[in-house]
């Protein structure tokens, strides 16, 4: 009897597939995506990309949004219905809120880029979508293999018990690969997640990093009152895209304090939860989260938003959620127009307690500020791009210009130790790399 030996799968190449209605987007396209080394194909209509993905395997498509006859939304929706394995991803030069929804909804887009793009965020955004293709191709030929290694095993006599050992050692080995594949896929998730919230953010300076610090105290509270795992990173997502739905809002209003908005402003700004449960409750694995960021401005007396809804009607995610935020937004002087110190944070959530928060809640945030900041949990040691090397774990997410580059606790590898000197070089700046130290 033999065992297939588990060989790394060899590096996939890809088929990526252009569609806009103007020649000089599809080769300013087909210019920056030839050095990925995929093949690109290009369609000047949704019609004519429908015939190209009837003849071809394409396994990412980028989409204008406005084209005559068929627009973006449309086009990624029909390939959904047929292909529905190939990622997509939408161009708009417009902020139509409605049309972003209505692709997020109908055609699962992976994401969507704003024209004009940076160059190095395209290339990143599509790099992101096909690591996942790529991911989910790994998986597979690992099942597989792991499938015909069990094949096998149950074909071996009791006698062999020595070549049991060896094969069933291999098999561990196999089946340690795809826990380490599943669990990067899931650290992708989160940092496509985070990514994402980033660039939402970027559209007002003073909400730089605001997500991750709201969806980090969140965590901490959920913790604190012992909710399940799953629960605690359903609301650590909400958190990260509570302000999804303000995409759709003007900039001006977006910079206005709350307490200085009248009431038709204060309409428009209450319809942000609303929209953003739209945008994500097409999304399967984030059915809990859309949830919460809908609940965000429920009130624990009933006297809040948009569903009236009270006590333990509201999810506890949401309950979490709307503390948190507010306590960062009254720290940044968002609610009231005037930044508060932490303490005066602390008191006026305190005012609120079984009114506008739970008193549960309430317990367990009071809690957690109350232990020592900044404690470390894990030693660490800040680094130059030049001296990192494969298989270093980040101790902290890497930002540059307030865009988050990679998560914390992300392993780098040579390509993305390569990619990290690359942009400091590309963007002349030295970035602050912080990695754990064992």
């Amino acid at each position: 009897m033999h065992l297939e030996p588990a060989e790394p799968p060899s590096a996939p190449s890809f088929t990526v597939l252009c569609v806009d209605d103007e020649v000089n987007i599809l080769a300013a396209l087909r210019r920056l995506l030839r050095r990925t080394g995929h093949t690109i194909l290009t369609a000047e209509s949704g019609a004519a990309g429908l015939v190209i993905l009837g003849q071809e395997k394409v396994d990412l498509i980028i989409s204008d949004m406005r084209m005559p006859e068929m627009t973006g939304a449309e086009f990624l929706a029909i390939t959904l219905d047929y292909w529905p394995d190939t990622a997509r991803i939408l161009l708009t030069g417009y902020a139509d809120i409605h049309s972003t929804i209505d692709a997020i909804n109908k055609a699962r887009i992976h994401r969507y880029v704003s024209k004009p793009w940076d160059d190095e965020e395209m290339l990143r955004i599509v790099d992101d979508a096909l690591t996942v293709k790529r991911l989910e191709k790994e998986k597979s030929q690992l099942s597989s293999i792991v499938q015909r290694q069990n094949e096998t095993l149950q074909q071996l006599n009791s006698s062999l018990e020595s070549q049991v050992k060896v094969r069933t050692a291999e098999l561990e080995m196999t089946m340690q690969e795809l826990n380490m594949t599943h669990d990067k896929l899931k650290k992708g998730f989160i940092t496509s997640i985070k990514v994402f919230a980033n660039l939402m953010e970027m559209r007002a300076d003073k909400l730089a990093g605001h997500a991750r610090v709201i969806a980090d105290l969140t965590r901490q509270v959920a913790r604190q009152l012992k909710l399940p795992e799953a629960e605690v990173q359903d609301a650590f997502i909400a958190a990260l895209l509570h302000c999804i739905g303000k995409i759709g809002l003007p900039d001006a209003l977006l910079a206005k304090p709350y307490v200085e908005m009248n009431l038709q402003e204060r309409n428009v700004y209450g319809t942000y939860p609303s929209k953003g449960h739209a945008a994500l409750m097409a999304l399967e694995q984030l059915q809990n989260a859309s949830q919460t960021i809908r609940s965000q401005h429920e009130r624990y007396d009933g006297l809040g938003y948009p569903d009236k809804l009270a006590g333990g009607e509201i999810p506890i995610g949401a309950r979490i959620l709307s503390l948190c935020r507010d306590f960062e937004a009254l720290q940044a002087g968002f609610l009231t127009g005037k930044p508060m110190s932490r303490n005066e944070a602390i008191k006026n959530i305190e005012s609120s307690n079984g009114k506008r928060y739970d008193p549960k809640v309430v317990d367990a945030f009071c809690t957690v500020v109350a232990k020592p900041e900044n404690t470390p949990q894990i030693s660490e040691q800040m680094i130059r791009s030049k001296d990192l090397k494969p298989q270093m774990t980040l101790s902290r997410d890497l930002i540059a210009s307030d865009v988050m580059l990679l998560a914390k606790d992300h392993v780098l590898d040579q390509r993305l130790v390569n990619q990290i000197r690359a942009f400091e070089i590309a963007d002349n700046i030295s970035l602050e790399i912080y990695i754990q130290v064992k």
